[in-house]
């Protein structure tokens, strides 16, 4: 098996999914507010969140379009968090992906809506995932879209970034249970999400589902864990947004706590238990062993 090549297979079979769901006709009195949304979901990315959604709707042979429907919505979600953290107000970001950021490009009160509106159309997209399939599947996609609301929410991601807002407010230095809290939300809820709804779509076990959350967990920790490595070491060029943010705005992260070193290592521990996790499914889950494995070796 190809790594790359089947990731590329998984990439170009997302973004031709999400041109398809999630791009909507720039028309009508709301047509900036449609641009600046059309503006965010097409600057780019690695598709990484409904790659691994596809990915383990496969592992379980998972039929039907309502995949798509749920793989845009994911894809929306993820970017409106992006054009909301990215306002004056919270990390006053200029440039993303190596583009100017919503809000650069639009003005702050139309990004706001932008997020709102990508938002919005996300569970719309589900919506129509759901009535999209048979009568006697739809308990299958309520339930995908009941957990993926719940990872979204103030007990999943915008849960996350609020406590993540608060400490910074407050000036309350993060220790090791609240920097886990914040990872826990923030970025481990949507992988969860990817991970989970992908299997519960292709009617995946109960017991298998709790494996996969897990797994989703330790593959969010990494992620976020090298994100945090990669504004100490990374190239501002390759990453396409600035580098040492973190210092300048006295962010404390994971590798404030536990030192570049340490952080690597912990990353790549994560990682391995992740892999653990879905080789106990008894499925052929090398793909995305290999994927997951990969994340710790990414330079943006």
């Amino acid at each position: 098996m190809n790594l790359e090549e089947k990731t590329k297979e998984y990439v170009d079979y997302a973004k031709k999914v999400i041109e398809k769901r999630a791009l909507i006709p720039e028309e009508g009195y709301q047509k900036s507010t449609i641009e600046a949304m059309n503006y965010s979901v097409s600057s780019g990315g690695k598709r990484l969140r409904p790659v691994f959604m596809k990915a383990f709707f496969d592992l379980y042979e998972g039929q039907g379009i309502i995949i798509e429907y749920f793989m845009s919505a994911l894809e929306l979600i993820h970017t409106f968090s992006l054009v909301h953290d990215d306002l004056p107000a919270l990390d006053n970001d200029m440039f993303r992906r190596g583009k100017k950021t919503t809000h650069a490009v639009y003005g702050e009160a139309m990004a706001i809506l932008c997020g709102d509106g990508l938002l919005n159309r996300a569970y719309e997209l589900a919506i129509e995932g759901c009535l999209a399939c048979d009568e006697k599947d739809r308990i299958y996609g309520l339930r995908a879209l009941q957990l993926l609301s719940e990872k979204t929410g103030i007990y999943g991601m915008i849960g996350g970034e609020s406590y993540d807002v608060e400490t910074e407010k407050k000036k309350i230095v993060p220790d090791d249970k609240s920097i886990d809290f914040i990872f826990r939300l923030k970025t481990c809820a949507l992988i969860e999400a990817a991970f989970t709804v992908g299997a519960i779509l292709a009617k995946a076990p109960k017991e298998d589902i709790e494996i996969i959350e897990r797994a989703g967990y330790c593959t969010g920790m990494a992620f976020q864990i090298i994100d945090d490595i990669l504004d100490v070491t990374g190239d501002e060029e390759i990453l396409g947004k600035p580098v040492g943010s973190d210092e300048k705005n006295q962010k404390t992260t994971y590798v404030t706590l536990h030192g570049l070193e340490g952080a690597v290592k912990d990353a790549d521990s994560y990682s391995r238990e992740a892999v653990k996790a879905l080789k106990s499914l008894g499925r052929d889950t090398e793909y995305l062993e290999e994927l997951i494995l990969s994340l710790t070796k990414r330079n943006k």
